[in-house]
């Protein structure tokens, strides 16, 4: 009976290849009967039996040659380098499909599917033999195999709804991030690398790539660990509502809701000094904050009545005479007095009562209250940090300085090493900090329009060491400035656990709409992968055998046999087989729900 079904097992043994070679044996036999027979063949049948069975092996064996080709594709994959120059010419070849190059691979669909579940139906080892190369011990290469790899490429303009890169350690994650970051220098686009481990072999080949293309001088280097080589950045020059600044500073306050007495607090003391340095002509930065909150704001609330009195208020030296008898010779005192009393009348002015109220405020529950805030702004501000990133602005000063504003506006190249593995408190703070001012300048662009038809690349490895609520922000806000974000982690809950809430740590995912996996071990993270592609329905193949006699001789003996398949809802791509993935094999899952298998080469610099 013909079965109502056209599909096979792709992993059955090569019956292809036992045709051809019966082909060509008949083949063979014919020839020899016709040369060496006594009684020869016609040579007419001879010639056309000989065609025949010669065109039937060749049609065999090409067929025993592709199952040939994909079986031993299953274990034929390694480890791959690839030169800046070479990566240059893939970036030329995606710039023409309007593309970023994501390595080699192939597009995964129900068919790759269906092989997999079907050859790990079968069992791989009997299906494949046993693994025996310890390289290919660490990981199932076979999988890569299961079809043909060519340039794999994804639409540019898919950036801009964010990646994902997710893997356990040691297995490509920052190599993933060094093929998209110099292909986004090779297009001329700023790229801001945040680094938190600080890997030496980014931050080198990223300069090589800078220095590649003839552009050396686009390439900025920070590193707390080299100050020597690093550019001073102040995290605190670029704003538009003074209100800004404070906000960037107590977004590293640790708070579990954001809104509690300490940290709302803290918010209004950095923002009277902000304001009281800004009214003095003094561009705020975070040593002065650190000096006005530690030791007193008493010389800047001095220098800010007296601003003030200057421009507001006639004759307040001979008016505010007698306030100084009166106090003895306190002069700030007398023109606090002199202000409550007199000039408030006159000109009035919110930022100097809430600068005077700050300085009025119990000593003693003023310590308690900026408890948490004193250590933020000790960490960012000590050696060698304090001119790092509170540069001042003196002519023919030999630390070169900028901003991040400059950084973008200038297309350059930022490697933010934030040396978290010596210290991962300061290191965390410097890069929340930084992002809190990039999502301001993305503000600024969006406001305002400026350069937004200029992408910027921000690549945070680690993101767990850094991410913030400005993060989440700049995510969800940025598409708009043309930002382009790119985060690596390696499990999902790490994000909680930085962010200390699990519906923060949704709304980061939910803004990421490339996610590119690497090989993951955590189960929960894998299933989370799993259950966002789709199901398929996989196809098994069921034989039965069977035969009896009865008990009476007469009776004839009966035997059958029945093919049947049956469909099954199945993980297009298992969750338990992304704990599988060898080193520098991915499955990306783009946005608009197209998947891919991939592996990345190794970039070599030295090349």
């Amino acid at each position: 009976m013909k079965a109502s079904y056209d599909w096979e097992d792709p992993w059955r043994p090569n019956i292809e290849a036992k045709m051809a070679k019966a082909w060509f044996a008949g083949a063979s036999a014919t020839i020899a009967i016709a040369k060496y027979m006594p009684v020869p063949l016609p040579h007419k049948f001879s010639a056309l039996a000989v065609f025949v069975c010669t065109g039937m092996a060749a049609f065999r064996g090409r067929q025993a040659w592709k199952r040939y080709v994909d079986k031993t594709r299953l274990d034929n994959y390694g480890f791959d380098f690839i030169s800046i120059p070479e990566l240059m010419k893939k970036t030329v070849l995606a710039a023409k499909k309007k593309a970023v190059w994501l390595g080699t691979g192939f597009d995964w669909t129900d068919i790759e599917a269906q092989k997999m579940h079907t050859l790990i139906g079968r069992g791989v080892a009997q299906t494949i033999g046993k693994i025996t190369n310890e390289h290919h011990l660490n990981g199932d290469y076979w999988i890569h195999g299961l079809d043909k790899e060519t340039d794999r490429f994804m639409d540019v303009a898919n950036l801009v709804g964010h990646t994902l890169l997710i893997g356990t350690t040691r297995v490509g994650k920052t190599r993933m991030m060094e093929l998209l970051i110099g292909q986004a220098i090779m297009r001329g686009e700023t790229v801001i690398i945040i680094d938190p481990k600080g890997d030496h072999a980014l931050a080198e080949n990223t300069r090589k790539m800078c220095e590649a293309i003839g552009h050396r001088d686009r390439f900025v280097y920070f590193h707390p660990a080299h100050p020597e080589k690093s550019t001073a950045i102040d995290p605190m020059r670029n704003w538009n509502r003074r209100t800004e600044l404070a906000s960037r500073v107590a977004a590293l306050i640790p708070s579990e809701t954001g809104s509690d007495p300490f940290a709302a607090f803290g918010w209004k003391v950095l923002n009277d000094i902000v304001n009281g340095l800004v009214l003095t002509g003094v561009s705020p930065n975070l040593a002065h904050l650190k000096r006005y909150i530690e030791g007193g704001a008493d010389n800047l609330v001095l220098n800010t009545l007296r601003i003030h009195f200057i421009d507001h208020v006639n004759d307040w030296e001979t008016r505010s005479s007698g306030f100084v008898k009166k106090h003895k010779d306190r002069v700030l005192e007398a023109y606090i007095e002199f202000y409550k009393q007199i000039a408030i009348h006159e000109a009035q002015s919110s930022d100097l009562d809430g600068l005077i109220s700050t300085f009025e405020h119990n000593r003693d529950h003023f310590q308690k209250m900026v408890a948490s805030l004193i250590p933020i702004l000790s960490m960012l501000t000590s050696d060698p940090l304090s001119e790092l990133l509170s540069p001042e602005r003196e002519i023919g000063s030999q630390r070169p300085s900028t901003d991040m504003c400059k950084i973008i506006n200038n297309n350059q190249v930022l490697y933010l090493g934030l040396d978290s593995l010596a210290d991962g408190t300061v290191g965390s703070a410097i890069g929340s900090i930084m992002l809190a001012d990039l999502t301001a300048v993305a503000g600024d662009r969006y406001n305002y329009g400026i350069n937004t038809n200029k992408p910027v690349n921000l690549f945070i490895d680690e993101a767990a060491e850094v991410i913030n609520q400005p993060t989440i922000q700049l995510m969800n806000k940025g598409g708009g400035a043309l930002f382009r974000v790119t985060i690596a982690t390696q499990t999902f809950a790490d994000f909680p656990a930085r962010l200390g809430d699990e519906n923060k740590a949704r709304q980061v995912l939910a803004n990421v709409n490339n996610q590119i996996v690497l090989r993951v071990l955590d189960a929960e993270t894998q299933q989370y992968i799993a259950d966002s592609m789709p199901k398929i329905k996989v196809k098994t193949l069921s034989l039965r055998y069977g035969h009896g006699v009865d008990a009476h001789v007469q009776d004839e003996y009966q035997a059958s046999y029945q093919e049947s398949m049956t469909e099954e809802e199945a993980e297009i791509f298992p969750a338990a087989m992304l704990g599988r993935l060898p080193p520098l094999h991915f499955i990306a899952k783009m946005s608009g729900g197209r998947i891919i298998k991939g592996r990345i080469p190794i970039l070599d610099g030295d090349k």
